[in-house]
């Protein structure tokens, strides 16, 4: 079977799925029927993707389809994509996990009503996330390393990040708009602001991330982008945060023949930047930005 390319890396991924999971979300298999350990689950809560821990379905959208795959009528928005396959001999419609592109399972037109849509999803590409449940509780990170377009969409497509949101940090102004973040006088940085799953990746992973996509030697400024706005700092929630930046810092500072002037500091007040500035790169479909 050929592997899927997506934006995880597959050692990683190798080494953290078991056998058949990752036959089945990397190499286009499908589990027996009937023997996956979600097609009877009628517990509420949120599916997720086994292998980047992106939300895919809710309980309210799953039924008993009779076929022994868990069945949903219904996605979570933006969750998934569908391709043409013709591996079986015949043309079937393939879902797969929009962040991940990992195979997820197939789509077919005898659904219920109101989409008439049935997602057979292999259980071994899920996970499931009880409702009333503590044990996989989101945490929450923050970082600031230049314009917040590009940050958001490398920490969008780590495995384990379940939710990003761009916004500003850092300033005395409530509510700030772009355009006075851009002029400099509310002190705000521009950040990301990550919900991540630490069942999947941890926060020391989150932060070696973070010293590797810009520069942080360099004072309110990343390149060609100029101003208090662009600083590096990382936010931290708890004391477990600031302790692992600090140290994950002196580590990064080997890397670097100037000294590292990212701020580390307690997170403050974060306020969401307008919808445009939202998965920016994802929207307009783009890698980056021309400079």
């Amino acid at each position: 079977m050929k592997k899927i390319k997506g934006t995880i890396e597959e050692k990683e991924l190798k080494e953290r799925l078991t056998p058949a999971e990752y036959h089945v979300l990397r190499e286009k298999g499908t589990e027996p029927p009937f023997t996956g350990k979600y097609h009877a689950n009628k517990n509420k809560g949120v599916y997720s993707c086994r292998a980047c821990g992106a939300v895919l379905f809710e309980s309210d959208k799953k039924y008993d389809s009779g076929t022994g795959w868990p069945s949903f009528f219904d996605v979570a928005k933006d969750a998934v994509q569908t391709r043409v396959d013709t591996s079986a001999g015949m043309a079937r419609t393939e879902v797969v996990c929009g962040k991940c592109k990992s195979h997820l399972g197939h789509l077919f037109d005898d659904g219920p009503k109101p989409t008439g849509k049935r997602y057979c999803i292999n259980s071994v590409s899920l996970d499931f996330k009880d409702a009333e449940s503590k044990n996989h509780e989101t945490r929450k990170a923050a970082f600031a390393a230049g314009c917040f377009w590009g940050v958001e969409e490398t920490f969008r497509t780590i495995a384990g990040v379940v939710n990003t949101t761009v916004g500003y940090m850092g300033g005395k102004t409530e509510n700030p708009t772009y355009e006075q973040v851009c002029m400099g006088t509310t002190g705000h940085a521009e950040t990301v602001l990550v919900e991540y799953d630490p069942g999947v990746v941890s926060y020391r992973k989150l932060l070696s991330v973070f010293w590797k996509i810009h520069d942080p030697t360099t004072l309110n400024r990343q390149g060609p982008d100029v101003g208090s706005q662009y600083r590096s700092a990382v936010f931290y929630f708890d004391d477990e945060q600031k302790k692992d930046a600090l140290a994950s810092g002196q580590e990064a500072q080997k890397d670097h023949g100037r000294p590292i002037v990212t701020e580390i500091v307690p997170a403050p007040a974060f306020f969401a930047a307008e919808d445009y500035h939202q998965r920016y790169y994802q929207k307009r479909g783009i890698k980056g930005c021309a400079v």
